[in-house]
């Protein structure tokens, strides 16, 4: 029988070891299909900090969440051998050494058959990850929901930052260009052509205002219909929410997506051969609540439950 997290009526939810949703903590991901990972790092941000303990946070507030999704009939349990691989031991007084310990990290891990969920740790994460991801299933299609394209050339003479991390994966060729749908961007910018660079280089943008009092589920079907074949890789940046929603951020932007939307988005892309996921930008000091990182932990169960091979009753 696959792992199963610890119930709530077995052992007190403010109880037990610190892993995503209570889960085995093991050394080595042989013998699973999904492998929870985390990397506590905040030196790739440009603004507020706070995201290395993004991991800890988001597993913590995972103790609240059971085993089935009674809205949509999602088991992931029932079929998945799912557990926590611990934490990338990353160099958090060296970027570029970190970027290079999780790549690393990652190559080892994709010997196994295994699909591999990431908490975070700033974006920085997702370059290192997709250069892994890369070498295995070669490149892939991408849903990247956030508040910010993440495709500056450089920041303060730095090219790998929690802000350049799509325009790299594009010049690396670990992306299907036109396979890559960016949603939830707003905000301010140096310039009013911020955003026509991706859409040359073939990316598909969705503003936030152009989903605002709208559901997103007519977005996952067109996205679903429309990707190429090919694995796909999702990347959901915290940030994508109303920070009234989600304030425990590093640079968060008014005028975001909304639960319920971001739940309609990640449920209609079930069907997708997804190859990886993560979740990022959690920075609990800014998360006096803790709703940040239980929505982050709520948002990972969401995208293991479109995982292929993920029953649904």
């Amino acid at each position: 029988m696959p792992n199963q997290p610890i119930s709530g009526n077995d052992l007190a939810r403010f109880a037990g070891q610190g892993t995503f949703m209570r889960l085995p903590r093991v050394e080595t991901a042989d013998g699973l299909d999904v492998a929870f990972v985390g990397i506590p790092m905040d030196h790739g941000s440009s603004w507020r900090s706070g995201t290395r303990f993004g991991p800890a946070q988001v597993r913590s507030e995972s103790s609240m969440i059971r085993p089935y999704a009674v809205q949509t009939g999602a088991a992931p349990f029932d079929a998945l051998q799912c557990a926590d691989v611990g934490d990338v031991a990353i160099n958090t007084f060296n970027l570029q050494e970190s970027i290079h310990i999780i790549t690393e990290h990652y190559d080892d891990l994709l010997k196994h058959d295994v699909i591999p969920m990431t908490i975070g740790g700033d974006h920085t994460i997702t370059l290192p990850i997709l250069r892994a991801i890369a070498k295995k299933h070669g490149p892939v299609g991408l849903v990247h929901v956030d508040a910010h394209a993440d495709v500056n050339d450089e920041m303060f003479g730095e090219r790998e930052t929690h802000g350049t991390v799509f325009r790299r994966a594009y010049e690396e060729g670990l992306l299907r260009p036109k396979d890559v749908y960016q949603i939830g961007l707003r905000g301010t910018g140096y310039t009013a052509e911020d955003f026509d660079e991706p859409r040359d280089w073939g990316f598909n943008l969705t503003l936030a205002q152009e989903l605002w009092h709208k559901s997103t589920a007519p977005l996952a079907a067109r996205i679903k219909d429309s990707m190429g074949e090919g694995p796909v890789y999702i990347t959901y940046d915290i940030d994508s929410l109303d920070p009234s929603i989600a304030p425990g951020t590093g640079t968060p932007e008014i005028g975001g997506l909304t639960t319920p939307q971001a739940l309609e988005l990640i449920r209609g892309l079930r069907g997708l051969p997804i190859v990886g996921c993560d979740l990022v930008e959690v920075s609990p000091p800014y998360d006096t609540s803790g709703n940040t990182a239980l929505t982050g932990a709520n948002i990972m169960f969401e995208m293991l439950s479109i995982l292929p091979g993920v029953p649904y009753r």
